[in-house]
């Protein structure tokens, strides 16, 4: 009786801890192999079939299609370059350059994937419309109050996500961290 009943405590404690850190891989976004670049972190292999188990559940329950691997490569920045959550009531600076691609989106998301809702209804910049400084370099300022230039309304959410999606590029699986410069994200103002 006292085995039957030891074995049954070591079986839930194990289906607790493995249920449990399973729960955490797909809820806080976390999956293996990925590439992260300051602030930036992509998962080249989500769109091949090299893909973890993790990541395939992560992206079954999201609902989100992946970039494939012969198409592109998507960044996800949800904190500036010290760390700190991206906040819509803070004005926030992404600027600097791309990696090398044909073309780049950058898309402005809730944490739960949709588009964040705001009164202008702009929520994203492609590479063919930003302005850009005589230098190539770019500015996107993201923030609840208008502001002249590239700007990207938080509609003063609590929580977002930066979508940076490069197509037709060469950075992938092979690539290392240390040789793709990805553009700053940098808290200006918080009130």
């Amino acid at each position: 009786m006292r085995l039957l009943i030891g074995t049954l405590f070591a079986l839930g404690v194990a289906a607790l801890v493995g249920l449990g850190t399973t729960w955490i891989a797909l809820t806080q976004g976390q999956a293996f192999g990925g590439l992260a670049v300051g602030a930036w972190t992509a998962w080249p292999r989500h769109g091949t079939a090299a893909i973890d188990p993790y990541a395939r559940a992560m992206v079954a329950r999201s609902g989100q299609l992946p970039v494939g691997s012969g198409d592109g490569l998507a960044f996800q920045a949800r904190t500036d370059d010290k760390g700190n959550a991206l906040d819509g009531r803070c004005d926030v600076v992404v600027s600097g350059m791309t990696p090398q691609a044909r073309y780049w989106t950058i898309t402005l998301y809730d944490p739960e994937g949709a588009l964040v809702r705001n009164a202008v209804e702009r929520h994203g910049f492609t590479s063919h419309e930003v302005v850009r400084r005589a230098n190539g370099t770019f500015e996107i300022t993201v923030s609840p109050r208008s502001r002249p230039g590239n700007w990207l309304p938080t509609g003063g959410i609590e929580r977002y996500v930066l979508v940076l999606r490069l197509y037709d590029t060469p950075i992938g699986v092979a690539t290392r961290g240390r040789e793709v410069t990805m553009p700053s994200v940098a808290r200006r103002a918080c009130p």
